[in-house]
């Protein structure tokens, strides 16, 4: 019996649940192959460029600021730009993902740059994005062995690459791309975590005052690549 399985097993048996019946667990299976879409907010049925708009409008709604570029050579003079307006030194941690070494970072030598997974010294953190979800303003980020999930979160400040390609309207489309991009058709298909991230951490769970950055960064800032959106 596998981890996962003594787990759910544990579960069920809290629940006072009993076995799983091969029926139930067969008719599980499949809908676990073969998912059904949920009710589809009719906001997040638009053209494409539409979708980009709504999904940067939700998201500065939340507080995530915007730098859009035209390319991918633009990202690093973006993001020097982002250091300086928010009087931060110019290091910076990137994720290991090979997506980000398509990005010239050489061009702007005074950028000190490190790799893998952040540390509660790291300021500033750099991360692609998996996808952009129009419907709420949401980042979807999956991580793994290329893409640290602690830089989702130590540091105070976190930078997005995300590719307007990228953007899609709902989350139910975020699950069939993760499947499409594992080659997996069944619950093999998930990454190590997936986090859904929408706007600066924050909380205002004691005397309803707002604290940022209480569980993740206080800023989040993504830059936008419009070159892939033919």
């Amino acid at each position: 019996m596998s981890t996962r399985e003594q787990i759910l097993g544990g579960i069920r048996s809290g629940l006072g649940r009993g076995a799983l019946g091969a029926d139930r667990a067969a008719k599980l299976e499949t809908r676990i192959r073969h998912p059904t879409v949920n009710l589809i907010p009719e906001r997040s049925r638009l053209p494409h460029a539409a979708q980009v708009e709504l999904f940067v409008r939700m998201a500065e709604a939340v507080s995530t600021s915007f730098s859009r570029v035209k390319s991918l050579p633009e990202v690093p003079g973006a993001v020097a730009d982002y250091l300086a307006r928010h009087n931060l030194p110019p290091r910076l941690r990137l994720s290991p993902d090979p997506a980000l070494d398509q990005i010239p970072w050489n061009e702007r030598p005074l950028l000190e740059i490190g790799r893998g997974r952040a540390d509660p010294a790291d300021l500033v953190s750099v991360t692609p994005c998996f996808a952009g979800i129009a419907e709420t303003g949401t980042l979807m980020l999956a991580s793994g062995a290329e893409r640290p999930a602690t830089l989702n979160f130590l540091p105070d400040n976190h930078i997005v690459v995300l590719k307007t390609k990228d953007v899609i309207g709902t989350y139910e489309e975020g699950f069939a791309r993760l499947r499409q991009a594992s080659g997996q058709p069944d619950a093999d298909f998930m990454p190590r975590t997936v986090n859904f991230v929408t706007g600066p951490s924050r909380t205002a769970d004691i005397e309803l005052t707002l604290i940022m950055g209480a569980h993740g960064p206080r800023r989040l800032h993504v830059v936008l690549v419009d070159d892939e959106e033919a």
